[in-house]
């Protein structure tokens, strides 16, 4: 049998609405910053949910990352989010751009929900007015859904797989180990992944309408999030982009680099949407199926899980997941990990949500803490009948991490969870 390769993280990026930056993002998490704030154009626009969390860009940021031609009529916050996650994780793990030929052994993996929602929209309003010719050339790379993939693709020179996956909130961690898979079975040696996701009304409308959002925190933002809670009433919406570079311990080991973690293996599935999954709703058989299976698939033991950075979205599914996770790792009470939710935090960014939460989770990894839960003082009582409240810590801790389980469940039920370990120089 062919020798597997053993694959680590070697850089990291993120745009979120409480640090576009590693440094700022690790600060905000360690210390429970929230990113939510009042939106003035949810209110304008009538939206039951008026606040959001939304990353804050200075102004000419972009022109960082973009050429002055590319900015021209550039619309699209997240092919934005998530060409700066993804350069700037590419230089924190200490890589070149090429110049002549492309990087044959290097691609990327780069996932969202949608792309370029508002140029989109100025594109219908020209076309319908018979226009057409006003859409110029920028609009097809811009509302494709591969855009931030090929955009990533050609700053860096990526010669391998470029592809853009998407699976709801679970495109991120999917990214991961799609990225994984390819290094792990030699068809590269260092990947770029992540996922992104646009801001704005066009891309949470849809979620305000099914009342899947809070409007009970318009007056107070940092306090809406709240998953876990007794008085969690919906998720808050958000946006931005999470990077990491996937690359195979020979190579890093190789060129010096700096190991922030191990990826030891995960899983994705589905619950095809029998029993009681639908569209919106997780098949508790599958999630179990999909955790165990991950375990299986890193070649660990449910007890060796220090802690979980759960889905967590601040909605009615919030106790059934913890259940879920009871039964997966057949450990409830006082024995169940350390567990918690980024989402207090930034809200739910959708398809960004499961890279800038590995983010997380890596940080954590690496620099030996566990970051609070915020908005979670009155814990949900259905949660506490199964796990003890010293499993979801409302202040930080420092503390090293062997082994974490990060996971995400999306909207069409689907599944992913990853196993991440701290690299020990063996």
């Amino acid at each position: 049998m062919a020798m597997e390769n053993r694959v680590v993280i070697t850089g990291l990026g993120i745009v979120a609405p409480n640090g576009i930056n590693i440094a700022d993002f690790t600060h905000s998490i360690k210390n429970g910053i929230s990113g939510i704030r009042f939106n003035q154009q949810l209110k304008d626009l009538n939206f039951s949910c008026q606040i959001s969390g939304e990353p804050n860009l200075p102004e000419n940021y972009l022109s960082n990352y973009f050429t002055t031609a590319e900015l021209s009529k550039f619309n699209s916050s997240g092919i934005a989010y998530g060409v700066i996650a993804g350069m700037d994780a590419w230089k924190d793990a200490g890589l070149e751009i090429a110049t002549n030929e492309p990087f044959w052994d290097s691609g990327t993996i780069f996932g969202t929900g949608t792309s370029g929602i508002d140029k989109f929209r100025d594109g219908i309003y020209h076309i319908d007015e018979g226009s057409v010719k006003k859409l110029g050339s920028g609009t097809a790379v811009q509302v494709m859904a591969s855009a931030v993939s090929a955009y990533l693709s050609g700053k860096i020179g990526l010669g391998n797989q470029i592809t853009t996956n998407s699976s709801a909130c679970a495109t991120g961690t999917e990214s991961l180990l799609m990225a994984y898979d390819r290094i792990k079975s030699g068809q590269a040696t260092i990947m770029l992944a992540g996922s992104t996701c646009d801001s704005g009304p066009y891309i949470w409308g849809g979620f305000d309408a099914m009342k899947v959002c809070t409007y009970k925190h318009n007056h107070e933002p940092e306090k809406g999030s709240r998953p876990m809670s007794a008085t969690a009433s919906g998720f808050v919406p958000s946006s931005g982009a999470g990077a990491f570079v996937v690359e195979s311990l020979e190579s890093a080991l190789k060129r010096g680099a700096n190991i922030y973690a191990e990826v030891l293996g995960g899983n994705v599935n589905s619950g095809g949407q029998r029993g009681l999954g639908s569209m919106t709703a997780p098949n508790p058989v599958a999630v179990q199926h999909c955790i165990t299976g991950a375990i299986a698939n890193a070649k660990i033991n449910a007890e060796d899980i220090d802690v979980i950075n759960g889905h967590l979205t601040a909605t009615t599914k919030d106790a059934l997941e913890i259940e879920n996770w009871t039964k997966a790792l057949n450990r409830a009470g006082n024995d169940f990990p350390y567990i918690n939710s980024l989402k207090s935090m930034i809200g739910h960014s959708l398809s960004a949500a499961g890279s800038m939460e590995c983010v997380a989770s890596i940080i954590q990894i690496s620099e030996e803490f566990i970051f609070p839960n915020i908005n979670c003082e009155d814990l949900n009582p259905e949660i506490e009948k199964i796990i003890s409240k010293e499993s979801i810590p409302t202040s930080l801790i420092q503390k090293p991490i062997s082994i974490l389980a990060k996971a995400n469940f999306g909207f069409g039920d689907v599944n992913a969870c990853v196993i991440l370990k701290k690299y020990q120089n063996e």
